[in-house]
């Protein structure tokens, strides 16, 4: 039976398993669950995934929801995926895991109240101690990991606010926006292919009135970083 991923691609962790599975040229069905008609809380839903978030895989009579492990185990069960997303080397592998803690409880909590606040400090701590290295991804890698693959995913949803928002957080990383860039880079053309959808908020969005559009602070950043993973 062919693998079955459940996924809306407006949330930032759906993106990066559809990205991942793309990338090494795994075989699946992509089964929409659509966030914005609650389609993700129904009961046919929680038969998959009883936390009824967002994205859930279904291989054979295996279920596994939480994005982290689904890249894992993907890493893992499929013949041909490079070495460099999920390192065979345990201290490379554990590096990795150490990332992903941290992403879960620093830049993917940036939908809270604090928003502003923490989504600073998360971009801080990527710039100056993940991607101290000498290569461009993390952890001084010359090749993305699954990490990089579930960090840039949750950065990209920044894309919705405007030019000058934007600048604002983006503009002290320089070393972020190059990691971004060689992340999107590696994983082309799928990357962007996958993030059409968020183009295209973004363009309704830029389209709408500047009240609504534009300069929400901390509740706007909110708002549009939330994906309900």
């Amino acid at each position: 039976m062919k693998l079955e991923v459940y996924a809306d691609r407006m949330s930032q962790p759906s993106r990066a398993v559809i990205i991942f599975c793309k990338v090494n040229g795994i075989d699946y069905t992509e089964l929409k669950v659509d966030i914005s008609k609650r389609e993700h809380l129904t009961p046919e839903f929680a038969e998959i995934n009883p936390m009824k978030q967002l994205p859930a895989i279904v291989d054979g009579k295996f279920k596994l929801f939480e994005s982290h492990s689904i890249l894992i185990y993907l890493a893992c069960a499929f013949p041909g995926v490079a070495d460099h997303w999920y390192p065979a080397d345990l201290f490379k592998r554990s590096k990795i895991h150490s990332v992903l803690y941290w992403h879960h409880s620093n830049l993917r909590r940036a939908a809270a109240a604090e928003a502003e606040k923490l989504l600073f400090s998360s971009l801080s701590k990527i710039e100056s101690f993940w991607l101290k290295g000498d290569g461009p991804f993390l952890l001084g890698g010359n090749q993305p990991s699954i990490a990089d693959l579930s960090l840039v995913c949750e950065l990209m949803q920044l894309e919705v606010l405007d030019e000058k928002d934007r600048d604002r957080f983006f503009g002290p990383y320089k070393k972020v926006q190059q990691w971004i860039k060689h992340t999107r880079n590696a994983t082309s053309p799928h990357f962007d292919n996958v993030h059409i959808i968020l183009m295209k908020v973004k363009e309704k969005l830029t389209n709408k009135p500047l009240m609504e559009a534009n300069h929400g602070g901390a509740r706007d950043i909110e708002k549009r970083w939330r994906s309900r993973m």
